[in-house]
């Protein structure tokens, strides 16, 4: 699909909207060790235009994410020996939920067996649109025909090795049949899948699919697939569909990147950076 057209359905903004009107993303990440994903996708859906954005986290993580955050809402909940979520935390979980948008769900979350068993629980009961990138996606692996279970649109973001993790393939396998494997797995589970690499390709159950020409190697560092998540679910939260969030989310994500890399180079470049650039190039949907 062309991106001219898909940037087209980015939301207006009225001149007498209200925060309430551009979305409340609730973003469900971070363990012991980890918070730094928690921060990268919080900071983005602020950055990326969301009204409001709440990050969910252990209590013992708390006082970290309430120093390194300001515009986003930090609340803590119930915490495995790890400081990642606890199975205990889904019932408050679920009922905040309610008044959110949107879900963004796994970044630096922990393998934590309790942790994963809360994230297959809630993709079943959360009834919001969910992004599930990182650990939320490695939650599935070997229970894959769980994500049938989701209850509203479902975007799915793996790198090419969580990909062959959820598959039970060699990763080389996913690499020389990326699009085939795209597309298959978008239909089976009715989900967007945005396949994360050189060329990202994002495809939706119906055979659609946008294969990506921005970003550069520069953004093969830890943290930058927490910003396109955090882009991403603040794009579904302002009211686009899942199949063009996620594919704006990827371009623009792209664009951040090759800015960044032009001011710093390719062996410098962080996922801070993106952030930093993030304005420079989302001005322009404004």
């Amino acid at each position: 699909m062309n991106i001219d057209e898909i940037l087209k359905n980015f939301p207006k903004r009225a001149p007498d909207a209200n925060k309430k009107d551009f979305g409340h993303v609730l973003v469900i990440a971070g363990s012991g060790g980890y918070t730094g994903a928690a921060y990268l996708t919080s900071q983005a859906a602020i950055l990326s235009g969301s009204g409001l954005v709440t990050l969910a986290v252990g209590k013992s993580i708390y006082p970290i994410m309430a120093q390194k955050l300001t515009e986003v809402m930090i609340k803590p909940f119930f915490e495995t020996r790890d400081y990642s979520l606890s199975l205990l935390a889904e019932k408050e979980l679920l009922i905040f939920s309610e008044k959110c948008t949107c879900a963004a769900i796994g970044p630096g979350i922990s393998r934590n067996k309790e942790t994963q068993t809360l994230v297959r629980s809630l993709l079943g009961k959360i009834g919001k649109p969910v992004i599930l990138d990182a650990d939320g996606i490695n939650a599935f692996a070997g229970q894959v025909d769980s994500l049938k279970k989701a209850t509203a649109p479902l975007i799915l973001t793996p790198h090419m090795g969580e990909m062959a993790r959820l598959l039970d393939k060699d990763i080389e396998d996913v690499k020389k049949n990326r699009k085939d494997i795209a597309l298959e797995f978008a239909h089976q589970y009715n989900i967007v899948l945005v396949l994360k690499g050189h060329e990202t390709i994002v495809a939706r159950p119906d055979g659609a699919i946008y294969m990506n020409a921005t970003g550069n190697v520069g953004m093969a560092t830890g943290g930058t697939g927490d910003v396109l998540t955090g882009m991403i679910a603040s794009f579904v939260g302002q009211g686009m569909d899942a199949f063009n969030a996620a594919a704006a989310g990827v371009y623009l994500h792209g664009l951040v990147g090759d800015l960044a890399a032009k001011e710093k180079g390719a062996l410098s470049l962080i996922a801070t950076d993106l952030l930093n650039k993030l304005p420079e190039v989302l001005k322009a949907l404004a």
